[in-house]
């Protein structure tokens, strides 16, 4: 890139400015440039919201496939998402010369509320004055990354909260079967899972994207996968020049997009000082209720609303003492969970897979399973404060702040065009 110099002083709307430093690093790398005010004209602020924009849309591959609509202004907080309802078969021949009965498009209107989300950081007079960088292109640069993640984040939540979900290839029944790291027996992403999940979305005629399903997928579990011989990657395509951002390979009619961001279900340790706790019960145990353990320091009450597991027993912990926990068998807690296990049996968390591995989530879906709101139409906004803009809050103009506001909202629209493979990895998220 041919290097340039910029007087952002040029674009200042006002004197009240951050000072200037000598030249500095701005944002196109090898681009230079005078670090100046904060008082930005509407150029250099649009200049600045797409620069946020641009580093937030990477991390969205949560939104890329949604049905998106824009936040409307002045219209309230509801934005709508509409799905068309398919026309029934016609298998009555129609008569000569007659003229069959119109029909019509029905459509269903979904409702959802947005909400929004933010964060902001402060830079000092000091730091403006001083520091060798463009502390505005900086600050912009990694609120755009936050902004980015944190919307992904909200997108792939409502993703993962669906009701179909497949765990491996269907060898187990929950998420806490779920085994991984063992010398045999490991539910890892399997070529077989993936078929599973394509056969339950053509079962649902979901529609596919760009002539194939797309499946969001962790790094671990793209590692499981990749090995196939099928596997091809994007330069084996017969047409390699549409590959989607983040696209890594396709296998059984389904394309592949990679995130570090892909859901992963992990159970936190069961105490402060330990991620297990054991049995303490000299002649094993064999009953309902309270369990004795020893092997980590825990608060009283610091277990409850959480779920352990004890072999392949999942229980609800309904309460708990430093060295003592009772045990349900879910959170109605209205009946006491039946455990039978040695001493010095293991106990896990539960909200995972088999001793507390990590699950992770590898969404599979087709065309229009779910909506989102747009960031570039209002929904996500750079907020700049110069040095002096609080008034007397700030007599001496020591504090500016940058900053990002976006509105959004992401809903499941058509259930059955979606489905999350539960697996685990060779891989744990803390290795």
């Amino acid at each position: 890139m041919k290097e340039r110099m910029i007087d952002l002083q040029r674009f200042a709307a006002d004197t009240n400015v951050m000072g200037t430093a000598g030249t500095v690093n701005a944002v196109a790398g090898t681009t230079t440039a005078y670090t100046a005010g904060m008082g930005l004209s509407e150029e250099m602020k649009t200049y600045y919201s797409d620069y946020l924009i641009d580093h937030a849309e990477p991390a969205l591959v949560h939104d890329m496939f949604a049905q998106k609509h824009a936040i409307p202004a002045n219209g309230g907080k509801t934005v709508q998402f509409r799905r068309y309802n398919p026309l029934p078969k016609l298998t009555t021949p129609i008569r000569e010369g007659v003229t069959p009965a119109g029909q019509s498009i029905s459509m269903e209107v979904l409702e959802a509320t947005v909400a929004q989300y933010g964060g902001y950081v402060e830079l000092t007079d000091l730091l403006i004055l001083t520091a060798i960088d463009n502390n505005l292109c900086m600050a912009t640069k990694l609120l755009g990354s936050q902004a980015g993640r944190t919307l992904d984040t909200i997108t792939r939540e409502v993703l993962a909260g669906g009701t179909n979900v497949q765990y491996g290839e269907n060898a187990v029944s929950a998420r806490y079967l779920l085994s991984g790291g063992q010398a045999s027996g490991n539910h890892y992403l399997s070529v077989d899972a993936i078929r599973r999940a394509v056969r339950f979305l053509k079962n649902q005629n979901a529609e596919k994207i760009k002539g194939s399903y797309i499946a969001i997928v962790h790094p671990d579990c793209a590692y499981d996968l990749m090995g196939d011989p099928n596997w091809k990657t994007p330069n084996q395509y017969a047409d390699p020049s549409n590959i989607m951002e983040g696209e890594i390979g396709k296998i059984e009619g389904v394309r592949f997009i990679e995130s570090s961001e892909a859901k992963v279900f992990h159970a936190e340790d069961l105490a402060s000082d330990a991620r297990t706790l054991s049995v303490n019960n000299s002649s094993g145990y064999s009953g309902s209720g309270m369990i004795n353990f020893d092997g980590g320091t825990v608060e009283a009450n610091k277990l409850v609303g959480r779920y352990v597991l004890i072999g392949t027993t999942r229980a609800y912990v309904g309460a708990n003492t430093a060295s003592s926990m009772t045990l349900y068998t879910d959170s109605t807690k209205s009946t006491q969970a039946s455990i039978s296990c040695q001493d010095n049996a293991v106990i896990y968390p539960g909200e995972a897979g088999a001793m507390g591995r990590d699950v992770y989530a590898t969404m599979v879906f087709g065309e229009n399973a779910y909506g989102t709101t747009e960031i570039t139409g209002g929904g996500l906004e750079l907020i700049v404060k110069q040095l002096g803009s609080a008034g007397t809050c700030d007599p001496l103009n020591q504090r500016a702040t940058v900053g990002w506001k976006a509105t959004k909202v992401t809903v499941r629209l058509v259930e059955a065009f979606m489905i999350r493979i539960e697996t685990a990895s060779t891989f744990n998220q803390e290795e």
